[in-house]
């Protein structure tokens, strides 16, 4: 079947999200990778992690975020990071941030790191102590966001929204400020991992709405230097562009459409790499595309089946496939994978009902 231009994605690799490590000193209730803290088989060795890099920088020059797990828990997390940036690559990294003493902080710092982005879901130690699955786990973390940013690291705070939390989420985004954070980006969980506990407290479709409204309000209050971003909500982005269209402002103005280039960018500007070389959409996704070990990354990217899949809009399926803001949105993969087994259905947790506008 022959597919018009506005269908296809062309790839073009922007994220890279790397489990470098599926080992972690924490158990949180929500992990995707269901980490423990022992040792995981398989796991890519120093010289296949250089030799991956080789391969990303031949695709493009994407930010590398290095996570796991916990990835400092990785004993040599830092020269693949120094690896990383040598080649001209922007490195950040996800954390728990409890790891980060003064003295890390300076090596990361040391390494060019270029921003630790730590989890924090509730804006009170009995709260997150709870949810992360240890005894002083939220002044760690911000202990450790303090050390980071006196090294002169940019901090960014991330927080997994559910109906446990999304009554603190205006509290969250206080503390995001307070401890100097230049970002705070609220993930809508996707039950995957050890987070299928917690399908019980995702946010209902209204609810969902009802935060990112909220969320867009806040963008248009927010100083430059500050950024808000929903993650894992690619219909964000209908949602801004119905709120921008009906102000008239210059487009310039309109901030919450600034730096958020789409929706779901799973295989068309984001892909994830898990410890064992296995290259996904995204880490909730999943689905494998291929894997490092068994055949180059660039060749991965451009020519999996999955990934060119997931390029062409004309596979969506229901609303999805008929709505008029699919390109800009494209609804969550993962969370249409977890609910229906099937990542080419309709996003199930959109209220939006298209009624044939153009993209």
């Amino acid at each position: 079947m022959a597919h018009g231009v506005k269908d296809i994605i062309e790839p073009s690799l922007h994220l890279v999200a790397w489990e470098v490590t599926r080992s972690c000193n924490l158990s949180c209730a929500h992990c995707r990778a269901s980490a423990e803290s022992e040792p995981y088989e398989g796991e890519l060795s120093i010289r296949e992690c250089f030799h991956l890099v080789d391969e990303i920088v031949k695709v493009g020059k994407p930010i590398i975020i290095l996570t796991g797990g916990e990835p400092l828990v990785r004993p040599d997390v830092l020269e693949i990071a120094e690896y990383a940036v040598g080649k001209g690559l922007r490195v950040v990294m996800g954390s728990n941030g409890t790891l980060v003493s003064e003295k890390l902080a300076s090596k990361l710092k040391a390494v060019l790191l270029s921003r630790l982005a730590v989890s924090i879901d509730f804006p009170s130690p009995e709260l997150q102590d709870d949810f992360r699955g240890r005894k002083g786990a939220f002044q760690m973390a911000i202990d450790g966001i303090a050390h980071a940013r006196r090294a002169g690291i940019e901090v960014q705070v991330n927080s997994t929204i559910t109906r446990l939390n999304v009554k603190y989420l205006a509290n969250l985004l206080d503390l995001s400020l307070e401890v100097g954070a230049v970002a705070f980006h609220p993930f809508l969980l996707v039950p995957t991992g050890r987070g299928k506990s917690l399908e019980s407290e995702e946010l209902s479709p209204w609810q969902y709405e009802e935060t990112l409204n909220w969320i867009y309000d806040r963008q248009m209050e927010m100083e430059d230097g500050f950024f808000l971003k929903p993650t894992d909500a690619p219909h964000y982005m209908r949602i801004a562009r119905q709120r921008r269209d009906s102000l008239a402002e210059p487009l310039a103005s309109r901030r919450p459409m600034q730096r958020i280039t789409r929706g779901c960018l799973a295989g068309t500007g984001f892909c994830f790499v898990s410890h064992r070389g296995e290259v996904q959409g995204c880490g909730y996704l999943d689905v494998v595309a291929g894997n490092v070990k068994e055949g180059p990354f660039g060749e991965i990217w451009y020519d999996s089946p999955l990934f060119k899949e997931l390029r062409n809009l004309a596979n969506l399926k229901g609303k999805c496939g008929a709505c008029g803001y699919k390109r800009i949105c494209g609804g969550c993969r993962a969370r249409a994978y977890e609910a229906t087994g099937d990542y080419l259905e309709a996003e199930p947790y959109c209220v939006y009902e298209p009624e044939g506008i153009p993209y």
